[in-house]
C-alpha cells in the first residue's frame, strides 16, 4: 500500500463501524481509511451494506459500535459537527420538484449559509460543471433522470464540502449522464475534494483510486482496482455455449475449475494453477454442449469480487 493511503492525515478514518437492526448485522466492523483528495469506492450488490455505511458516515444513522472520524471530527460523538464538512447525496436526494433549477440551488445556498459575496461565482462554476446553465428556469420535476442527478450533485456541492458522500449516484441514469457525472467527480477530486461513492456497477468501480468490496456487511477486499485484478491467482477463461446456464452448472462441478459465473450469455470460469483450457471444453463436450467460443482473458473487478465471495464461503 502506498504512502498516500497512510493513516497520518486521513480525511476519513473508519474503525470497527457496525450497524445492527435487531438480529441482523447490516454492517460488520468496517475498518478503512480514505486520504484527502481520494476517490474511494464502496462496491457490492444490493444488500451488501453500502447505503447503511454512507448513512452512518453522514451522521444520519447512529452506529451500533465503532466510529468514523471525518477531518478530525468523530461522527459518533459529534454528528452535528461533521455535517458542515460533508455533503451527502442519498439515492433520492431532496430536490423540490415544484421549484426551478435556480430556485433549488438558491434554496440549498441559503440552507448552507453560503455568503452572498461568494454565491454568484459558485453558481457559475456549478452550472459549468453540470451543463444546467440553459435550464435555470425549468422546474426540477420536468428534468430527465440524469439532469436531476446533476442538479442534486450541484446542490450538494454548493457549500464546497471537504468530503462528498454519494450513494449510487448513477443508478437508473442514462449512459451519457453517467459519464458526465463521473467527469464532475474527477474534477472535484482534482481540486482536492475527498469523494466516497457507493456503486453496484463494477465498470464504475474501476474508475476509483481504491475500492472496498462489500459482501453481507463485511469488507472482502480493499485495494486499487488494478492491484485487485492483478492479484487474482487463477486464470480466467470466457466461454460461450449454446446453453450458458447449464454450462455454468457443469463447470462448477468440474475439477480444476475454482468458480464459474454467468456474465450475460457468457460463462467466466476461473481455473486453478495447472489446469488447462481444454479442461473446460472437454467437460462441456462430455455433457453434450456445443462450445461456440472459448478464450483466456484478463479478469475484471467483478471476477475478483465473485472469487473473494466464494473464498469467504458465500454463494456468488
Amino acid at each position: 500500500m502506498s504512502d498516500r493511503h497512510a493513516s497520518v492525515g486521513a480525511a476519513v478514518s473508519v474503525r470497527g463501524l457496525t450497524r445492527r437492526f435487531g438480529p441482523l448485522t447490516a454492517v460488520d466492523a468496517l475498518t478503512f481509511e480514505v486520504s484527502p483528495g481520494e476517490l474511494f469506492g464502496i462496491v457490492g450488490p444490493d444488500g451488501a451494506g453500502k447505503t447503511t455505511t454512507l448513512r452512518m458516515l453522514a451522521g444520519v444513522l447512529p452506529a451500533s459500535a465503532g466510529d468514523a472520524v471525518i477531518d478530525g471530527v468523530s461522527v459518533t460523538r459529534d454528528p452535528e459537527g461533521v455535517k458542515p464538512l460533508i455533503a451527502y447525496m442519498a439515492q433520492r436526494f431532496g430536490l423540490y420538484e415544484d421549484l426551478t433549477v435556480a430556485e433549488n440551488l438558491d434554496f440549498y445556498a441559503d440552507l448552507y449559509l453560503v455568503p452572498a459575496s461568494e454565491r454568484e461565482a459558485r453558481l457559475e462554476r456549478l452550472y459549468r460543471f453540470s451543463d444546467l446553465g440553459e435550464f435555470t428556469g425549468r422546474l426540477a420535476g420536468a428534468l430527465s433522470g440524469g439532469m436531476k442527478q446533476k442538479l442534486s450533485l450541484s446542490c450538494a456541492l454548493i457549500h464546497q464540502p471537504r468530503v462528498l458522500l454519494l450513494d449510487e449516484p448513477t443508478f437508473g441514469v442514462d449512459p451519457i449522464s453517467r459519464r458526465d457525472l463521473w467527469l464532475i467527480l474527477h474534477e472535484m477530486v482534482a481540486e482536492g475534494v475527498t469523494v466516497i461513492v457507493s456503486t453496484s456497477y463494477m465498470d464504475e468501480a474501476e474508475r476509483c483510486d481504491r475500492v472496498a468490496l462489500l459482501d453481507e456487511g463485511r469488507v472482502v477486499a480493499l485495494d486499487e482496482p488494478r492491484a485487485l485484478q492483478a492479484g487474482l491467482p487463477e486464470r480466467l477463461v470466457r466461454v460461450r455455449s449454446d446453453q450458458p446456464r447449464r454450462a455454468r452448472d457443469i463447470l462448477r462441478g468440474t475439477p480444476g475449475v475454482v468458480s464459474a459465473s454467468l456474465f450475460g450469455e457468457d460463462v467466466h470460469a476461473l481455473l486453478e494453477e495447472g489446469a488447462e483450457i481444454a479442461t473446460v471444453s472437454e467437460a462441456l463436450s462430455r455433457h453434450g454442449l456445443d462450445v461456440l467460443e472459448i478464450r483466456e482473458e484478463e479478469p475484471g473487478l467483478e471476477d475478483v469480487f465473485i472469487r473473494r465471495v466464494v473464498h469467504a464461503g458465500s454463494e456468488p
